[in-house]
């Protein structure tokens, strides 16, 4: 009715993280529950040792990877779902006037859960066409019997179906909240939003420049926004460090998949955020650009908020990849032969950092250009 095609097709950010979430979890639990079938045959102690850390390995990764994800998915549909309510305010006011009640517009937000859905089944694939070399890595020295790789239908269900059903109620839901608003406020401009800001003292405002007050407020305003610039430089950090690791610790392959997943959603996420936060302050900056505030600027009160936040989500991610390599070495693989000893690794988190700022500068340059293409005229025309 209302929601089409062209809306659900913004939600792609949902269906990629879904689709990393899915791929990684889909690998290892299926490798748990085939493995079990083997346990019988395992007869000396070494085996027993590593048939339990392989346990270990899938517990945790599905538990922290996993569950970081689902997080992320879950935060990010809201975030659409409020989204697409605040630009489609006047729409939506109408059909309430026309006696619409909020459950039947509610009903139709089913599709954003769609887009986990679509990340799901092609994550679930993915995993499937990589499971023979996963396998074969995992048990590279042949320490357990030959594991046959079978198909698990609670793995379909719960990685596939459920969360496609689970996503839609949510979507239902959150929507049927944020729908629960007088039809005159949904009608009307959003000025109460402009009132319900926080308040500052007098000298406050007149000690700072109105760039830098915007600049603050922007932050402050954007608390989703900022939690996905967090988590896009979190993905980067971690990912692009322990990718590197991997190579001592487990296989080149699980080293490339984890540095090109962890790349996917720090540029997926990143963009998502951005991106929004221009296309939400194109008036701002249009009126900025009319009174003669140069294009960096505008660049520094828009966007120059979010570079020490970015910053934050790097040492997050060092921090969690380092601790939870030191998890696996020495709990999980703590009674397994030649694991080599794990330390942090200085010259490639300084690699890393120096990597992220210069892509991260570039990106903010680019997005410097779409800010001087903002036109005043168009602005006032709309």
């Amino acid at each position: 009715m209302l929601i089409g095609i062209k809306n659900a097709s913004k939600l792609i950010g949902i269906s990629i993280i879904s689709c990393c979430a899915v791929l990684i979890c889909t690998m290892f639990l299926n490798f748990y529950l085939d493995i079990q079938s083997i346990k019988n045959e395992l007869t000396s102690e070494l085996s027993m040792i590593f048939y339990n850390a392989q346990v270990s390995t899938v517990k945790v990764v599905c538990l922290v990877s996993g569950g970081c994800l689902l997080i992320t998915s879950v935060v990010m549909l809201m975030f659409y779902i409020k989204h697409y309510i605040d630009t489609h305010k006047k729409e939506l006011g109408i059909l309430k006037a026309l006696g619409y009640s909020n459950l039947k517009i509610a009903k139709n937000f089913w599709v954003f859960g769609m887009s986990a859905f679509i990340g799901a089944v092609i994550g679930f694939g993915g995993a499937f066409l990589l499971m023979p070399r996963f396998y074969a890595l995992q048990n590279e020295d042949n320490i357990l019997p030959e594991i046959t790789i079978h198909f698990h239908p609670t793995v379909f269900l719960y990685f596939v179906l459920l969360p496609t059903v689970g996503f839609s109620l949510l979507a239902i839901g959150y929507a049927w909240r944020k729908l629960k608003k007088p039809v005159l406020l949904l009608l009307k401009n959003d000025f109460q939003s402009c009132i319900k800001t926080k308040k500052y003292k007098e000298d406050h405002l007149t000690e700072c420049s109105f760039a830098a007050h915007l600049k603050r407020t922007t932050l402050r305003s954007k608390k989703v926004l900022t939690f996905f610039i967090i988590f896009a430089s979190f993905c980067f950090s971690s990912m692009a460090q322990m990718s590197f690791s991997m190579k001592d610790l487990s296989s080149e392959m699980i080293g490339a998949m984890m540095l090109i997943i962890g790349l996917t959603l720090a540029f997926t996420t990143l963009f998502l955020a951005i991106t929004t936060v221009i296309r939400g302050n194109t008036k701002t900056i249009a009126v900025m650009r009319g009174f003669g505030y140069s294009q960096k600027e505008c660049c520094k009160a828009i966007l120059g908020g979010y570079r020490p936040v970015s910053y934050i989500g790097f040492a997050i991610g060092t921090i969690y990849q380092y601790a939870l390599l030191r998890i696996m070495v020495n709990i999980v693989f703590k009674d397994v032969e030649n694991v080599p000893a794990y330390q942090f690794d200085f010259p490639v988190m300084l690699i890393s950092l120096v990597v992220f700022i210069i892509v991260y500068e570039v990106l903010m340059f680019a997005y410097s250009d779409k800010i001087r293409k903002i036109s005043m005229k168009e602005i006032m025309i709309e």
